[in-house]
């Protein structure tokens, strides 16, 4: 497929913005438990809400650049029933209106105890905004890897690991992106998003590398013959017929070498993975502000290449007919 930069941002903006917020809400969860000492409701969390809701419109913003007709975009909500892409399109407003609201209570301190659980725990609004949220921040990525998982004739993209690598690496780059943030306000909680973005870190590594081991191997179904419903045992494709391009031949192959595609793919392994969990782990041991910021950096470019690839992977089978250019 050829990959749309607009879609790229979209979905690694998206990404860190909702990972970040689940680093906020972690972070809150725990000290709630006594387990870490309380942050500021008002700087820590308010501008750290702040800070995920600019990703995420940054990242609604990049959507519109994909469309033809921007002033339809309402319309792509009306197949909710059916398309995940709708679902998407509904849940992305939903999270970023209550990720607002999670920064407007802690930031403006409208944070009553709502309850308490067996008379121990108090559980205040912001709690309940945030489980909220936190519900439509998972729905998101289940959302928005489902666009591209329920493909079934773009096997490259059709398997559960779809939607556990957009979950996992959005995640990532969050927490990395507390680690920077919470140095950079001062907080306590250096240590324990360090610590966790090395986790999710690597547990991503684990499954984007097994979705590339998988692709590598492959059958596909759909062959020459079956692309020109034409049955014989040996076909060869001389021509594609016609000497200009077509919206075909533009939009489901990336066009570049599979020295390229190699380049990559070794480019963004080492970016997202090898270089973050290098300088976080240095970052636990020495911090500075330099050092988190290079990670997240790295770490969000790698992204970016990291989805590009994912996008020009998939095969389309249209390509076994217009293979010969």
């Amino acid at each position: 497929m050829h990959p749309a930069f607009s879609v790229i941002f979209l979905t690694t903006l998206i990404g860190a913005g909702q990972g970040l917020f689940l680093a906020l809400y972690t972070g809150q969860l725990y000290s709630v438990f006594n387990v870490l000492p309380v942050q500021d409701s008002h700087g820590f969390y308010g501008f750290g809400s702040l800070l995920a809701l600019v990703l995420l419109v940054g990242g609604l913003i990049a959507s519109f650049f994909h469309l033809g007709h921007p002033e339809r975009a309402w319309r792509s909500a009306a197949m909710w029933r059916t398309s995940w892409l709708s679902r998407e399109v509904l849940a992305l407003p939903a999270f970023m209106g209550m990720t607002t609201l999670y920064g407007i209570v802690h930031y403006f301190d409208i944070n009553p105890t709502l309850f308490t659980i067996s008379g121990a725990f108090d559980v205040d609004a912001s709690l309940l905004v945030g489980a909220i949220s936190t519900g439509l921040a998972l729905l998101l990525f289940i959302c928005t890897g489902m666009i591209y998982a329920c493909i079934k004739f773009l096997q490259e993209w059709a398997s559960p690991l779809t939607v556990i690598n957009y979950t996992l690496l959005g995640t990532a780059s969050g927490f990395t992106l507390a680690t920077l943030f919470a140095y950079f306000s001062e907080s306590e909680l250096v240590s324990f998003y360090a610590g966790w973005a090395i986790v999710i870190t690597l547990l991503s590594a684990v499954t984007r590398i097994s979705s590339l081991i998988r692709n590598a191997r492959i059958k596909h179904r759909s062959t020459l013959a079956t692309a020109i419903g034409i049955r014989h045992a040996s076909i060869q494709q001389k021509s594609r017929g016609f000497m200009a391009g077509s919206f075909n031949t533009r939009e489901y192959f990336h066009g570049m070498s599979q020295a390229f595609m190699k380049n990559m793919k070794w480019i963004f392994l080492v970016m997202v993975f090898v270089i973050p969990v290098v300088l976080l782990v240095a970052g636990l041991t020495q911090p500075s502000l330099v050092i988190f910021a290079v990670a997240f950096i790295a770490q969000y470019t790698g992204l970016i290449a990291e989805r590009w690839f994912f996008f020009a992977q998939a095969n389309h089978p249209q390509n076994l007919y217009y293979q010969t250019i």
